[in-house]
């Protein structure tokens, strides 16, 4: 006799697939939500150059300051136990709040210095050197 799935693995399939479709969708759409003139925010799946890493803790941006080479993805990860987020002075840059363990990355397209802070908690603040 052959089981029928339970409720939770049918549930769990149809998330996987929605969240699959809609990554696929957007991708080929070329969406991004930042759509600033000096980079773009990434889409999983997107190529951008291997990347760099900022970590977010104890209401700090590690490292403070970051250089990097055009093209680069940076990604911020939240390790705090409150919600952060990411916004450039000019607002081209701008996450969502992060909880912890969320991500928000962005590919610095153009050279120059991007001054970032938590608007959430603005005297975190840190920066982006592009060369």
């Amino acid at each position: 006799m052959k089981q029928r799935p339970n409720a939770l693995t049918v549930m769990t399939m149809l998330l996987m697939f929605a969240s699959s479709a809609a990554m696929e969708r957007a991708a080929a759409a070329g969406q991004t939500s930042a759509g600033a003139a000096s980079g773009k925010e990434v889409a999983a799946g997107s190529s951008a150059t291997a990347g760099a890493e900022v970590k977010i803790d104890n209401f700090t941006f590690t490292p403070e300051t970051i250089t990097i080479p055009a093209g680069t993805q940076v990604t911020w990860t939240n390790r705090d136990d409150i919600p952060h987020n990411v916004v450039s002075e000019d607002k081209s840059i701008k996450s969502k709040a992060l909880d912890t363990d969320e991500k928000f990355s962005f590919t610095f397209t153009k050279p120059g210095t991007y001054s970032y802070f938590c608007s959430i908690h603005p005297k975190m603040k840190g920066k982006v050197v592009v060369q």
